[in-house]
């Protein structure tokens, strides 16, 4: 597949795009270079004017933007409509927040005076995924504006129309032609941008291969990398839990986005004695849950992204199965319920489903699940829930449920991940460090931390 809307309920085409030729990439790069050079002298205060301005265009079109991402990518319209207004609160947070966090810092020495000065770094690559259209941009794109980079985006080629608003957004709100561009263009073009001397860093959301692709790129061309790739993200229930709560929030947590989140909870990590009733109630939630045309307010679930990613899921659980593991709700495309509309017919559509009685060699305990599958485990005690959390290869994110102050220790300092959350399931938010480690990625988007990715940090010293 090319460059195109293809949405994603119906399997209908409904624009394609021509990618950018070499010269056109080249000609970019040189206007982002030129914007740069002017731009970086701009202060704060002109610029937090503008990221408020393009925060006050995604409220007022909200409903717009919401629904060009839920015919790009299916995602339920109100979900599509609050990540539009996520995406205004994180350019918010940092025009009023940048310049406190990027101020010069006194260090007291034996100088005269020491001080490290943080300084912007240039044009800034950013490579992100469809999942979230427009929230995923705008978390990088409002510290890198208001760091005084300038920004190129290669956005997923199924979300074009998304990448294209959000440049418009920019640009409406005053930024300087250059300073934001949207590059149409497949994964095979990255490199000779990556490769441009005029080019400083890059940051990429996707998958492990994605992510090790660019690394790897940069790397030969000594240039620095932010990677948030996949994750196999636990929720952990111990007995002393508010059994309901962790219930209710276990099908929002894994649903969100119809399932297609690296921080949607993955494997259900859950103390025996409890195990029979949280299942029985997770069972009961998950076959209320409304399968169908995700521009209707009453829709839960819509469909996935791409056919693609349907045949991954689908073949991914059939593995599972062949390997013993049964199946406890979901789990078979021949018995999906039949969407009302008939133009839903060839939608990308999967059923809830629910594994369970995996054992060591399953390949569920090692692979990521990019849709509405849960798996199930049961374990005797803390000490078990914490080694089968730390079991992946992945350590994004990580919810866990109890009511005693020693295992909430316990679990916040032992579990592997870039961040745990407590009687909540994971989410991002702008005030908060967001990233992972190992095969999830490094570096850390989002807070002070965030901001201070892609600027020289600069040592000053006068005597």
């Amino acid at each position: 597949m090319g460059i195109a809307t293809v949405n994603p309920s119906t399997g209908e085409t409904v624009k394609t795009f021509e990618p950018l030729t070499s010269e056109a990439i080249d000609s970019k790069l040189a206007q982002a270079h030129r914007t740069f050079e002017q731009y970086r002298h701009t202060s704060f205060a002109h610029r937090a004017e503008r990221l408020h301005a393009a925060a006050n265009l995604l409220i007022e079109e909200r409903e717009r933007f919401g629904k060009i991402m839920t015919v790009e990518m299916g995602k339920p319209i109100a979900a599509a409509i609050a990540e539009v207004e996520k995406s205004a609160w994180v350019c918010r947070y940092y025009a009023d927040q940048a310049a406190e966090f990027l101020a010069d810092r006194d260090i007291a020495t034996d100088a005269g005076r020491s001080f490290v000065r943080y300084q912007p770094l240039g044009i800034i690559l950013a490579v992100m995924p469809w999942n979230f259209p427009f929230w995923q941009v705008f978390r990088f794109a409002a510290p890198a504006l208001m760091a005084g980079n300038v920004g190129v985006l290669k956005h997923a080629s199924n979300v074009p129309q998304s990448a294209l608003a959000i440049e418009e957004i920019l640009l409406r709100a005053g930024f300087p032609e250059g300073a934001f561009q949207t590059l149409l263009i497949g994964a095979d073009q990255v490199a000779q941008i990556i490769n441009d001397q005029r080019v400083r860093a890059a940051t990429l959301t996707g998958s492990e291969a994605a992510g090790a692709s660019l690394a790897s790129a940069a790397g030969k061309q000594i240039k620095k990398t932010v990677l948030e790739l996949g994750g196999s993200d636990p929720f952990v229930v111990m007995a002393s839990a508010d059994l309901e709560g962790a219930v209710s929030t276990a099908v929002t947590a894994r649903m969100i986005n119809n399932g297609q989140s690296c921080i949607a909870a993955k494997r259900f990590i859950v103390q025996e004695s409890i195990a029979d009733e949280f299942t029985e109630r997770l069972i009961h939630k998950y076959a209320a849950l409304k399968l169908g045309d995700p521009m209707q307010p009453e829709t839960d679930i819509g469909p996935l992204a791409t056919r693609s990613i349907l045949e991954e899921l689908d073949a991914q659980v059939k593995a599972c199965v062949a390997a013993g593991a049964e199946v406890l709700i979901g789990g078979d495309l021949s018995n999906l319920p039949t969407p009302s509309n008939p133009a839903l017919q060839q939608g990308n559509f999967y059923p809830p489903t629910i594994l369970s009685r995996l054992s060591a060699d399953n390949p569920a305990r090692q692979e990521e699940f990019f849709g509405p599958v849960a798996l199930l485990f049961r374990v005797p005690d803390l000490e078990a829930a914490i080694q089968l959390a730390n079991e992946t290869c992945f350590g994004l994110g990580a919810s866990a449920w109890t009511q005693d102050p020693a295992e909430i220790e316990r679990l916040t300092a032992e579990i592997e991940a870039g961040s745990v959350f407590i009687n909540s399931m994971v989410k991002s938010d702008p005030r908060l460090p967001f990233g992972g480690i190992k095969r999830s990625g490094y570096g850390r988007e989002l807070g002070a931390e965030g901001i201070h990715e892609f600027v020289n940090i600069k040592t000053i010293w006068v005597k």
